[in-house]
Order: structure tokens, then C-alpha cells, then sequence
């Protein structure tokens, strides 16, 4: 069976008990395999079979439980149409062929097409080139920026709306709080206990009971008809208790006091609290809306010896893109001209500037900070770095934390729960206590205002969604959460050697000479001789003169002598650079060199003599030198308490001089690298809970075995697809940093955890009253009021999402 999946955005959920109705009635459809739904994102994802299922069904869904999905809707003017089978063609592809398209309707008389898509799963460029394919063309294009950002404008009408009725429910809620606390408390004299009263008090709360609060019947009532009850149920509930009580004192039908403040002030507050909330929900993603924002809108293409300046969604693969010191780079490419120092912090996390010249990559939305570039493009679209990192980003956010579980299963069943103890402590307080059926009312309200899922389902969401974003924004990405969960439990990191720990490339790490030359010299001679080499430790020789700033002479008569190094002729004199058979094939004596050749080749290095006419003048070391900040980063992961393991095909001695080094206790050496996996295995099954790091494609099956795989990434080689952990920098310190990250997060998730339990684990109670006996304590808490009770619920929300948001102040 070939299935399909889509990324619904959804509008309208109030309280995790909505994504857990939205959730189980997808579930419900004929053709769906999966469908999850997260309340922080306000995102579905559902995978379908779409030979039974399409969009517009599933969307058709969603809308029927009373939800809704964030569309766009584009008008196309439609060219060569002739007949009704043209329109009803053109509609069938679009709605059949272009994923994300929910419905399109094709009018033949006008010749236009209104297609309504998910933004993100279509794009207009999409349905364009689908209705050009059979045939037809589109006279004009409607702006794409102004339809990538629906959802955004969906999202702030939404909270335009609720602001609009929380403002009306304060105008008319606050004077009716004021007239009713004044008259009990015998403020406002005689006239206030007038019947006339009770009337401007049911005018004034009735607009807030069917507008301000008319969301949560709509939303209760939907819920309940599909079998389910949320957070709405009880907000309607409670309040209508309330409401419809005080209507039956106003008639005359029964005795007492009216509760339409408490009605009004119930749906007040809690509009409050839920406008708070999507406000603080949004700046759970700012990490994701910063990245995105890192994109140009244009670049400067040189094509045909011409520059011109185009859309980025028009840069093709194979283009020359210039870029002007202070520029974003537009997409990934390689320079093909020019020297500068490009800024990559934004994407790798670190905040030196990298120097760029021909050959050497480049990553899209970087900066440019002084010379002129010319690049090739490589990667255009959503195959750039940043592209793949945002859309990581926003699975990790999407996806849900095994910790998570315990909260969606006790969502589900709380609201009926709740009912049935707000019904329970009715019964109690009127049938087996003297208060009477007043104050048994109060305390049902109470209970049922007090206690929502909301807090619950946000605990783990919003940490998520801030942690990931946080790793972002320090080159940190991890490809889910179970990922970001997992790694705070490792107690061990096996490490591989080989540019990981070290550079990966050979580089010059000592120059010894004898009293004939100084150590310039001798690298110079050397390293002149060895420019006609290709073999990478002559390199390296090279590389070191010429970081040292030292001119070369040209070489002649040049001579590569395999496995023992070259001859040739540098300002007249024979020079001869390599190993010691070398010399032994040329008779040439030592001078005295042994004792250093010896010292270097016990530190894993490779030791090479240098002769100049026939005299042993000095020895050049060469050896794959540990990175910068490998030692610090090992030293931090045995600071957290976990074993750190170095695992290389090296021999024993070479390994256990770099583990000395880097500071690494134990070594695994000689390891071939198809038996990494069955190494990290070994580790496993003695109940190490392993992380390993590697390269991402060399140690990939290693990678897939451990339970938390880390890929050095080296900016637009993103390792993705095996890790569970991309490290955009290349810098072993990210490792700590991401496992200090997973920690932070985990902490963040467990605090909101306690604090929505234990919130309803403490305040159920006392709303249902059980301080009231102790005379000692403040009113107040005896007997809490529906009014304070869903000021508490209110703030509940909001309190989980500001706790996770201080994620994005934790040092990594």
C-alpha cells in the first residue's frame, strides 16, 4: 500500500483535550494509517492511503469536529479553455495531482480557477506548473510572498478575535463586578437591592455569555457530538451553572442571590488566559520564524557576462551568484572567485568569521562581511542548508516526546473525570451538609472552572518546540524529540578518532634541525622540494611553509620515490625529504637524529628526515593533529559523569598517544569500520546507554546503532538522515552542549509537568471545598471562588508556556 502524508496547520484548539478530539476523529477516517496532532504547533500530521482518502476529506474532518485549517485561496486566470471538459479536467489534476490542494473549482464562462491550498504543502508555482503541464497556461501570477505567510495571518486573526471579545467581556464585566461587590458589601445603599437591578446585571451579562464566551458553546457542543469533551465543555458548564441559575432569581423562580458576575468574570478571565497563551505560544517557534527570515529575497546572477538581479526561486543549479561584502549569500555553492571572510554564526553557532576562497563551500543566508564572491550555485530551494535545517526543525517541534505520553493519556479521560467530581462534591455538599444548594452550586462551578487539560498538554509541546529552536540557533539539530529526550539519559560517548577528535588531514607538528640550518630554513628547503608531491604529507609540508609565510624556491629534476619519500633540486642542491629506508637506500647518515626520530615516532607522529647534499640536517614530524576544542569537550562530557570512549582503525600505540592527548580514559583500537556497530552494540548490551559521534557517513551504521547518533556536520554536508543529532559546526563541543541542552529541556519539561499535576492535585480540592472546615484559615481558601478559581485555571496555561520559554535564555 503507497501512502501519502500531509501537514495539516490547525486554528481553533483551546486546550490539549481539542488535539486529542482532532486526533481520534482523523484516526476514525477510512484510509487513515496515522494522524497525530500537536497542541503547541497546532499542527496534524496524518499519513493516508490515497486511493481511499484525499485533502479535502481530511480537512472536511477536522472542520466537522470544529476545528479549521489555516488555507489561502489564489484566483488564476486560466488561458485555452474551450469546453466544460477543459474546466472539469484542469480541476481534476489540481485536486488529484498537487499535493496540499484541498479544493479547486474551475469556471469556464469567467475562465478563472479558485484553488484553496495549505500553504506549505503547495505552493502557487506548484499549481501553475500543473495546469501548464496539460496544456493550459495562467495570463498572470498572483505574489508569492504575499501567500507564504497565511497561516501567520490566520493565527493573528485569531487572536485579533479573541482580544475583541475579551475587551467587550472587561467593558461589560468589570462594571457588573463593581455594582455587585458594592451592593453585598452595602456600598452603594438602598437602590442597589432594587429589582431593577438583577435586570441591568442580566443585561450586562449576557453579551459576555453569548459573545465573549459563545467560542466555548460552539466548541463544547461540537466536541460532545463527536463523542468527546474538552476544555470548552467545562467552561460552558460551569459558567452557564451560574448564568441560568441567576435567570431562574431574576423570574422569581427561586430564592437567592444572583452569580452573574461570577458567570461573566469566569468567560472574562478565562479569555484572558487564553489570549496570554497564544500570544507566549507564538514566541515558542521565533527560533524557526528567525531562520526563515535569514532568507534574501533576491540575488545577483551573472549570466551571459551579464549581472542581473533575480527572485532567489529563480536561481538555478549551475549559476554564478555574486555577493557584495555585507550580503547574504542567496543558496549553497562553491567560490569560484575571490577571497573573504564569510559569518556563519547564525547557522553554525559560531561567532568567528570563516574564511572563504576558490574551491571552498559556501551556505545560503550566511553574510558576506568584506570581499567580493563569485559562487556556483550548488543548492537551490528546499535543498540549501537552511532549508533542510528548518524543515528538521520543524519535524523535531512536530513530533512528540515519549514523556508526552503519560499527559495524553490522563488528557483524555480528565474532563469527564472532572464532571463527575464536580457532579460528586454537588451531591455531597447539598444532600449531606447544612449549606445549602447555593453554596453546593459554587463549589460545583468552582470545581468545574478550576480544572483544564490545558496546562497538561502544553507541558511538553512548548519545551520541545523551545529547546529545538534554542539547538537551532547554536547549531544544534535534532531530528526529533525522542532524540532531544534520549540524550540526557547517556551515560557514555564513544567517539571516533579520525575527524572527529582530530582534524582528519595531516598537518606539520614539529620542525627539528641540527646546527647547519635554522628551523626556517630547513621548512623552507623542505617544503620547496616537496611542491611537485601529490601525496598529502608532502602537503602538509607544504601548507605549513606557507602558513609560516615563508617563499618557495622552484623545485627540478623532481623525483617521487614510493613509500619513502622525494629527491629534488632546490637553489642548487639536492634535497631529499623522507623516511628512514630512504636514507638507507642513499647511504646517509643519521648525524645524530636518531634519539628525535625515535621521540616523535613513540607520539604517533610520522617522523621524515631532511638531507641537503647528502647530510642529514633535520627532521620534519607530521601527524593528524587533534582538533581545537576537542580537549575541552571531553574534558566537559567527564565533567557530566559519562565515559568517553575513543573508537579507531588505528593501531594501539598510535591510539592510545591521541586518547592521551585528548584526555581520553579508554580506547577501543584496531577496529575495522563495519565493526563499529557491533562495537557500540558491545557497549550497549552491558548496559551503557550510548551516544556514539561520527562523521555521519563513514561511521553511519554506528550512528543508527547507538541510541543517540551525533553526525559532525561541516555546514551544507548535513548529515541528516542517519544521526539523530547534526552538529552544523564540526566542533566536538557541541556534543556537550547538546547533551547540556537535553538536560536543560528535560528539567523544563519535568517542573511544567509537576506544576499542571499538582496544580489540579491541590486546587480541585480546596474548589471543592475541602478547607472549609478549618475556621482558621482566610475565607478565601475555605471555600474558593468560581471567580479566583478560573483567574487560577486561567494563568495555569500561561505559566507552562513562560517556564519553557525561559529555555531560551540557558547556556549551551
Amino acid at each position: 500500500m503507497s501512502t501519502k502524508q500531509i501537514s495539516l496547520p490547525i486554528t481553533g484548539m483551546h486546550c490539549a483535550n481539542c488535539s486529542m478530539t482532532v486526533e481520534r476523529n482523523l484516526r476514525k477516517l477510512d484510509g487513515v494509517v496515522e494522524a497525530n496532532v500537536n497542541y503547541a504547533n497546532e499542527k496534524a500530521t496524518v499519513i493516508f492511503d490515497p486511493s481511499v482518502l484525499d485533502e479535502e476529506a481530511i480537512v472536511a474532518r477536522v472542520r466537522d469536529v470544529g476545528y479549521d485549517v489555516a488555507t489561502a485561496r489564489i484566483e488564476l486566470p486560466v488561458i485555452g479553455m474551450t469546453c466544460a471538459n477543459c474546466s472539469a479536467t484542469i480541476e481534476r489534476t489540481l485536486n488529484r495531482k498537487v499535493p496540499g490542494v484541498i479544493s479547486a473549482a474551475v469556471n469556464l464562462a469567467s475562465e478563472r480557477a479558485s484553488v484553496e491550498y495549505v500553504p506549505g504543502l503547495a505552493t502557487r508555482a506548484d499549481i501553475v506548473a500543473a495546469i501548464e503541464n496539460i496544456g493550459y497556461g495562467v495570463v498572470e501570477a498572483a505574489d508569492e510572498e504575499a501567500m507564504k505567510d497565511a497561516e501567520q495571518a490566520a493565527r493573528k486573526a485569531e487572536i485579533t478575535d479573541q482580544a475583541r471579545k475579551f475587551w467587550l467581556g472587561v467593558v461589560l464585566a468589570l462594571p457588573l463586578f463593581l455594582l455587585s461587590m458594592g451592593r453585598d458589601f452595602g456600598l452603594l445603599g438602598d437602590w442597589s437591592r432594587a429589582p431593577w437591578v438583577n435586570w441591568l446585571f442580566l443585561a450586562l451579562a449576557t453579551p459576555v455569555q453569548f459573545y465573549t464566551g459563545w467560542d466555548y458553546y460552539e466548541g463544547g457542543f461540537k466536541s460532545l457530538r463527536h463523542g468527546s469533551a474538552n476544555m470548552d465543555v467545562l467552561v460552558a458548564m460551569g459558567s452557564s451553572v451560574a448564568y441560568v441559575y441567576s435567570i431562574l432569581v431574576v423570574l422569581g423562580l427561586v430564592d437567592g442571590h444572583v452569580y452573574f458576575e461570577t458567570s461573566a468574570l469566569i468567560i472574562t478571565l478565562i479569555k484572558l488566559g487564553k489570549m496570554l497563551e497564544a500570544r507566549a505560544k507564538g514566541r515558542t517557534s521565533e527560533a524557526i520564524k528567525r531562520l526563515m527570515g535569514l532568507r534574501p529575497k533576491t540575488a545577483h546572477v551573472v549570466r551571459d557576462g551579464v549581472e542581473m538581479e533575480v527572485p532567489v526561486a529563480e536561481v538555478s543549479v549551475g549559476d554564478v551568484v555574486l555577493v557584495r561584502p555585507g550580503e547574504r549569500l542567496p543558496v549553497d555553492g562553491v567560490v569560484v572567485d575571490g577571497h573573504s571572510a564569510v559569518d556563519e554564526s547564525m547557522l553554525t553557532g559560531e561567532s568567528l568569521p570563516v574564511d572563504k576562497k576558490p574551491g571552498d563551500e559556501v551556505i545560503g543566508a550566511t553574510i558576506n562581511k568584506q570581499g567580493l564572491l563569485w559562487f556556483e550555485a550548488t543548492k537551490v530551494g528546499s535543498q540549501t542548508a537552511l532549508a533542510q535545517i528548518i524543515r528538521l526543525v520543524e519535524e523535531a517541534q512536530g513530533s512528540k516526546a515519549p514523556i508526552q505520553r503519560l499527559a495524553d493519556q490522563v488528557s483524555g479521560v480528565f474532563v469527564p473525570v472532572v464532571i463527575a467530581v464536580a457532579l460528586a462534591v454537588f451531591a455531597v455538599w447539598f444532600f449531606f451538609t447544612p449549606v445549602g444548594f447555593t453554596a453546593a452550586m459554587i463549589r460545583l462551578v468552582a470545581v468545574l472552572v478550576i480544572a483544564c487539560p490545558c496546562a497538561l498538554g502544553l507541558a511538553t509541546p512548548t519545551a520541545i518546540m523551545v529547546g529545538t529552536g534554542r539547538g537551532a540557533e547554536k547549531g544544534i539539530l535534532f531530528k526529533n524529540s525522542e532524540a532531544l529526550e534520549r540524550a540526557h539519559q547517556l551515560n557514555a560517548v564513544v567517539l571516533d578518532k579520525t575527524g572527529t577528535i582530530t582534524q582528519g588531514e595531516p598537518s606539520v607538528t614539529d620542525v627539528a634541525a641540527n646546527a647547519r640550518l635554522t628551523k626556517g630554513r630547513l621548512l623552507q628547503l623542505a617544503a620547496s622540494a616537496e611542491r611537485g608531491s601529490e601525496h598529502p604529507l608532502g602537503q602538509a609540508v607544504v601548507q605549513a611553509a606557507r602558513e609560516r609565510g615563508l617563499v618557495l624556491s622552484e623545485v627540478e629534476g623532481f623525483e617521487a620515490v614510493p613509500g619513502q619519500g622525494i629527491v629534488g633540486q632546490v637553489d642548487g642542491q639536492e634535497v631529499a625529504v623522507g623516511t628512514a629506508r630512504l636514507m638507507a637506500a642513499r647511504d646517509v647518515s643519521f648525524n645524530g637524529l636518531d634519539a628525535e626520530v625515535s621521540r616523535l615516532q613513540a607520539e604517533a607522529k610520522t617522523a621524515m628526515l631532511v638531507v641537503v647534499a647528502g647530510q642529514a640536517v633535520g627532521v620534519i614530524a607530521v601527524a593528524d593533529t587533534i582538533k581545537e576544542g576537542s580537549r575541552e569537550a571531553i574534558a566537559e562530557l567527564r565533567r557530566l559523569g559519562l565515559e568517553v570512549v575513543m573508537l579507531t582503525g588505528d593501531n594501539q600505540r598510535t591510539a592510545e598517544t591521541i586518547a592521551a592527548q585528548a584526555g581520553v580514559d579508554h580506547v577501543v583500537a584496531e577496529v575495522l569500520p563495519g565493526d563499529k556497530a557491533a562495537q557500540v552494540k558491545v557497549f550497549q548490551d552491558e548496559g551503557r546507554v550510548v551516544g556514539m559521534v561520527g562523521d555521519g557517513i563513514n561511521d553511519a551504521p554506528a550512528l543508527a546503532q547507538a541510541d543517540v547518533g551525533i553526525a559532525i556536520g561541516s555546514g551544507t554536508d548535513v548529515a541528516m538522515e542517519t544521526a539523530d543529532v547534526t552538529l552544523m559546526s564540526g566542533d566536538l563541543r557541541g556534543v556537550p552542549r547538546a547533551i547540556a541542552l537535553s538536560k536543560a529541556t528535560m528539567r523544563t519539561i519535568k517542573q511544567n509537568l509537576f506544576w499542571a499535576f499538582f496544580y489540579n492535585v491541590i486546587l480541585i480540592p480546596i474548589a471543592a471545598g475541602a478547607l472549609y472546615p478549618f475556621e482558621g484559615l482566610p475565607a478565601v481558601l475555605r471555600s474558593l471562588h468560581p471567580v479566583l478559581a478560573a483567574a487560577a485555571m486561567a494563568f495555569s496555561s500561561v505559566t507552562v508556556v513562560t517556564i519553557s520559554l525561559r529555555l531560551r535564555r540557558v547556556r549551551v
